[in-house]
């Protein structure tokens, strides 16, 4: 557990565990480093950097909520990494961290050894934007942790299996719990960040997962998911074939990483990392 400095003055946390390849964790958009807490363990020889992003979990809230946008988080996670001396490093990006994925290798591509994308590809279909819109940056609703898990079961459409207590985890790391009832681990005016982002033209994403040619590549999508269409991880496969695939059974947006199918493809991916160096 640690912490550093942007080079705009916020104090970032994050975590870094391990020993051996490094592999920079970046989350999705509400969420935080604790995301990835399911693969402890499960990927010897690799060192796991986890960083919370601006407004999230444990680093500093911005004042100007403007830059909370990708490519000053991209920006950020570079100099975690210029921080912690690492000059060339693998991202494992779920959701909002394949986007900055993506950012990164069109700032910087010299610096990635490869990418793996957690249920997020160059088009994003749009009824998942839906979803997220619908709670970002509003409180939650119950009262204690108790309900949100009980609730949360219910919420998860597209997920089965899932192991015991998993949920309330889940909510753990969402939520924190006050006098007053449930709060997000996030700065609510996330909110506003994301809705100025939707007035601005979506710049086409292909040509910046095509960049990724000869570099290792996982591609990894919960089987239900309502972001990731099966269509457009049909299409990543085509346009990257060496690409290593998972649909992951019984889950939606996102996978915990956990899954033998997801642990499968991220062994593949870290083997051929290794092989690449």
């Amino acid at each position: 557990m640690a912490n550093f400095q942007t080079s705009d003055g916020l104090t970032l946390y994050y975590e870094d565990s391990g020993k051996g390849l490094p592999v920079l964790c970046l989350s999705g958009l509400t969420r935080n480093s604790s995301d990835f807490s399911y693969i402890n363990g499960h990927l010897p020889g690799v060192r796991l950097i986890k960083m919370d992003y601006r407004g999230r979990g444990r680093s500093d809230w911005a004042e100007d909520f403007t830059t909370y946008n990708v490519p000053r988080e991209s920006m950020d996670a570079f100099e975690l990494m210029d921080h912690l001396g690492i000059a060339r490093f693998a991202i494992l990006g779920s959701s909002r961290g394949g986007l900055c994925a993506f950012t990164m290798g069109a700032i910087n591509m010299d610096r990635l050894l490869g990418v793996a994308f957690n249920d997020i590809g160059p088009d994003i279909d749009a009824k998942g934007i839906d979803v997220i819109m619908n709670y970002i940056g509003r409180p939650p609703i119950w009262k204690t942790l108790g309900a949100a898990a009980e609730a949360r079961a219910a919420l998860m459409q597209g997920f089965a299996n899932v192991p015991e207590g998993r949920w309330r985890e889940e909510c753990e790391k969402l939520f924190v719990q006050t006098p007053n009832g449930l709060s997000n681990t996030y700065d609510p005016k996330l909110r506003d960040a994301i809705l100025g982002a939707s007035l601005q033209e979506v710049p086409d994403l292909w040509p910046f997962y095509a960049a990724f040619e000869g570099k290792p590549v996982a591609v990894i999508r919960g089987a239900n998911s309502d972001l990731l269409s099966l269509e457009t991880f049909e299409k990543m496969q085509t346009t990257l074939p060496d690409a290593i695939m998972a649909n992951v059974p019984d889950r939606a947006h996102i996978p915990f990483l956990d899954e033998p199918a997801s642990l499968d493809a991220l062994h593949k991916w870290v083997a051929a990392l290794k092989a690449a160096q």
